[in-house]
């Protein structure tokens, strides 16, 4: 009977106190696990917005060329002609032919003081493909040498000094002078007249 009351008291005791506070306990590590899980999602989700962020921050929105009619300054009219210059030579040093011929009046003209005269899009864009498209000439503008100048209700004109590397043979750098007209016409910029001419050998100047 004695030992049936101990067993008794010890079961109130379990129930009253160590049950509770077990329970209790128990409750507190599921809150501390829910909390540390809430913070580890929390850290992941502000480190995928930081990313998201930070590539947004360094990828600004691509250059629009504008339309003549839009550039009020010569500040714009620069950074129009020198953009779509480098459009072009982008395109004549990676073989681009589409993208270079999109950049060609149909009825354009080429002058090249050793080379002759190539008439249209078609023959001066199968010209680049026939004799640049091996990969050993590449085309770099001379810095600070080009000049830009607005020509009333037609375009442009630039004027500069481009160099031509040979990075397959390791040939003599070429050196010459070029003008190159722009027009704007039905929503495009392109080009109806070239000329490039004093070409020579340039010694002094490291092959690329």
């Amino acid at each position: 009977m004695m030992r049936h009351s101990r067993v008794v008291k010890w079961n109130i005791l379990f129930q009253s106190c160590v049950y509770p506070a077990a329970r209790k306990l128990q409750e507190g590590n599921l809150r501390m696990k829910s909390l540390v899980a809430a913070r580890t999602v929390l850290a992941i989700l502000l480190l995928g917005f930081g990313a998201v962020c930070a590539k947004a921050q360094a990828a600004p929105p691509a250059y629009v060329i504008p339309p003549l009619e839009k550039i009020q300054s010569q500040a714009e009219l620069d950074k129009a002609i020198t953009a779509l210059d480098t459009a072009l030579f982008d395109a004549y040093n990676t073989c681009d032919l589409a993208k270079f011929s999109s950049l060609l009046d149909d009825n354009v003209e080429f002058y090249h003081d050793q080379g002759g005269v190539t008439l249209g899009k078609e023959k001066l864009t199968q010209s680049i493909k026939d004799n640049i498209c091996g990969g050993d000439v590449r085309r770099e503008l001379v810095p600070g040498t080009l000049q830009i100048y607005h020509m009333k209700g037609y375009g442009a004109v630039e004027i500069g000094v481009h160099r031509f590397y040979h990075p397959k043979t390791n040939g003599t750098v070429g050196e010459g002078r070029f003008i190159t007209l722009w027009q704007y016409k039905d929503g495009a910029w392109k080009i109806t007249r070239a000329i490039s001419y004093d070409h020579h050998a340039v010694q002094d100047v490291p092959t690329k």
